[in-house]
């Protein structure tokens, strides 16, 4: 499927977001990876803009250039599908990772892969033991990643790995061996598409050039907490698709009931908000302020609350409709219920809390005290 042209009232990202959108229903009634999907973010350019400018990415004036319009495409890809959103994301982190610790050689390497149109994605989840770096006989890791996003269907994953002694590393490895790849439990309600299965890399060796960076350069900071306004922004363009189907479900008498106008206004609001802590935080991060760290945990629970909201007052003004199988309305929600679980909620929002009683973590110029 290749996206269809612009009408003259629509603009191509419209033309593309219609396109994905048809495709994230057919890959979440499967499931099914999508790779249709990925193929027309390939043609739309949205592949490789954020990769490193030695391997072909756009050249940015400002890092907060370069974070605007990466905040404007994963929206809009949540928008459209947050399964395939979730995968994006991934694939962004990855070129970041590329683009502050590759070498020239692995900067060269990266550029072929994409150029064959190869994916990537970071995987760090892990069950105990986890995974670790061994060096015995030759460089290969023991271990699974879990939650592996993408597993068996993209090109490449970046993962964390223990060495012997020291920080964890990063490490470079082909994430599309079948053999490898265990998705039989990754029976959800939600983000089906993402596939975020089990992926085994016993006995994977590990090249010197799939050694990507410093040890301890995954957890340096604020790269590491901040970098969160990125899911942010995915989850924040499907609470925006959530939004705009629930106007377009309000019939004349929710229309003219006032406490349905309420719950939409509410909604608006809740949305809105959302959008500008994660505005704020991707500039905190672009900037790699010294509070990028609480704004970013921050926008996690704004976003999150926000997604909680914009969810019950599309229940409540649509009514029973919202939750029939093939209604846009009901997987949105169902993604969403699942992609807002994201890790420690509760202890980013309570260090968040702690900072701000410190001092306000707001840019210097619209600071409360």
């Amino acid at each position: 499927m290749t996206s269809r042209p612009a009408t003259p009232t629509e603009t191509p990202t419209t033309a593309l977001i219609d396109d994905l959108v048809e495709l994230g229903a057919r890959h979440d009634a499967a499931p099914t990876f999508p790779h249709a999907s990925l193929r027309l973010l390939v043609g739309a350019g949205l592949h490789r803009r954020f990769a490193p400018p030695a391997t072909g990415g756009d050249a940015w004036p400002d890092p907060r250039a370069r974070h605007d319009a990466m905040r404007d495409a994963l929206r809009l890809v949540g928008r459209a599908d947050l399964s395939l959103g979730r995968l994006y994301e991934g694939h962004v982190n990855a070129l970041t990772l590329f683009g502050w610790y590759a070498t020239a050689a692995q900067l060269a390497w990266l550029a072929h892969e994409l150029d064959r149109g190869a994916w990537f994605g970071v995987w760090a989840t892990e069950a105990p033991p986890g995974v670790a770096l061994a060096s015995n006989p030759e460089p290969h890791l023991t271990g699974a990643k879990t939650f592996a996003s993408g597993a068996g269907g993209l090109g490449f994953a970046i993962v964390t790995a223990a060495p012997e002694a020291g920080e964890r590393r990063l490490v470079v490895v082909p994430a599309d061996d079948a053999a490898r790849t265990d998705a039989s439990r990754w029976r959800v309600r939600g983000m089906r598409a993402s596939v975020s299965g089990r992926y085994e890399l016993s006995d994977l060796p590990v090249p010197p050039d799939m050694l990507l960076g410093a040890p301890g350069d995954y957890d340096r900071e604020p790269r590491f907490t901040a970098g969160a306004w990125r899911f942010c922004a995915v989850q924040l363009g499907g609470i925006e698709a959530l939004l705009t189907e629930t106007r377009a479900a309000m019939n004349a008498a929710a229309r003219a009931d006032p406490i349905q106008r309420a719950r939409f206004a509410d909604a608006v609001a809740a949305t809105r908000t959302a959008g500008f802590w994660v505005r704020e935080a991707a500039d905190r991060a672009a900037d790699e302020h010294i509070d990028a760290i609480e704004i970013a945990r921050m926008a996690r629970g704004v976003v999150e609350r926000a997604g909680l909201d914009v969810m019950e007052a599309a229940a409540r003004i649509v009514g029973t409709r919202s939750a029939f199988d093939g209604e846009r309305i009901d997987k949105i929600v169902r993604d969403l219920s699942l992609y807002l679980r994201q890790g420690g909620p509760d202890y980013a929002r309570d260090q968040a809390a702690q900072a701000w009683l410190d001092h306000d973590c707001w840019p210097e110029d619209d600071r409360l005290w």
